[in-house]
């Protein structure tokens, strides 16, 4: 075991974690953090992501260890003082998560987004979640509900 320490949602977290397991692992199964989904495990449906230092990856490639000294935000990390982030608010209202099990990883890489480029045209929001898979929507509502947050200020 190796211990790390890292900041996840806001929160300095202290973690003994097995070196061969992954960022996904660590905050599924020893934080507690069921938020981030296990899907392909082969980095190519997003369910995964996280923002690690404010960068969207897929935490089922990224080792545990190498966190450490790093910040890592879940999409319970997104909620702040009760509320939720306009970005959660907006994928509810306008039906942007149906079986939800893909909406933790769009939402994490929509904030990533709309912090690095408040106002995306909807090729650029295209384009950001592009490397999120999503069986049921078609994907009209996930686009209606990053505009819909942009609408609201989101960032």
């Amino acid at each position: 075991m190796v211990q790390i320490t890292l900041t996840v949602n806001g929160e300095p977290v202290d973690v003994a974690v097995a070196p061969y397991k992954t960022l996904l692992e660590v905050l599924r199964e020893d934080l507690n953090l069921c938020g981030t989904k296990h899907g392909c495990e082969l980095g190519e449906c997003g369910a995964c992501a996280v923002l690690l230092d404010g960068q969207p990856v897929l935490s089922c490639l990224v080792l545990g260890v190498d966190c450490g000294g790093r910040a890592v935000t879940t999409v319970e990390g997104l909620a702040s003082d009760g509320r939720l982030h306009p970005l959660q608010e907006t994928f509810a209202d306008l039906g942007a998560a149906q079986c939800g099990y893909c909406t933790p990883g769009f939402l994490v890489t929509a904030k990533a987004l709309l912090d690095e480029h408040p106002r995306p045209t909807r090729d650029h929001i295209r384009d950001a979640l592009s490397g999120n898979l999503c069986r049921c929507t078609g994907y009209q509502q996930i686009y209606e509900a990053v505009e819909a947050a942009i609408a609201k200020g989101s960032r």
